[in-house]
């Protein structure tokens, strides 16, 4: 059952990185903008992240780390943080999500699911 005291929602953009890819070398570079918008009631810290990313072939990875980019911004309610970091892949179609660990005021530990999103290059979805 959910809790409306612990509400954080996750958006996200993506883009193709052209001039930072090799498609001749199976290299896809692609920047995603990240949202986190706290829609609870109590101001909730981001403290680490797990990524699960698949590329076009399967091929599965996960990555775990402190913060965003650097940091673990403390959200208040109604408010959101945005950051945008980046990932390369060896295919031209993959897919991320994740989790964020969260941290709120009153000491509670709870996770803001990141749905899965694609990552692809242009028309290569056709």
């Amino acid at each position: 059952m959910s809790d409306s005291r612990y509400q954080v929602d996750v958006s996200v953009e993506t883009r193709f990185l052209a001039e930072q890819s090799q498609p001749e070398h199976n290299r896809f570079a692609f920047a995603y903008t990240i949202t986190v918008h706290n829609n609870g009631e109590l101001p909730a810290k981001l403290l680490s992240r797990h990524w699960v990313i698949t590329d076009g072939d399967g091929q599965v990875e996960e990555v775990r780390g402190d913060g965003v980019v650097g940091q673990q911004p403390l959200i208040q309610p109604g408010q959101s943080h945005t950051y945008t970091s980046g990932t390369v892949m060896t295919t031209k179609v993959g897919n991320m999500q994740g989790t964020y660990q969260m941290l709120a005021e009153d000491g509670k530990r709870f996770d803001a699911v990141i749905a899965p999103f694609r990552l692809a290059v242009p028309g290569a979805l056709h």
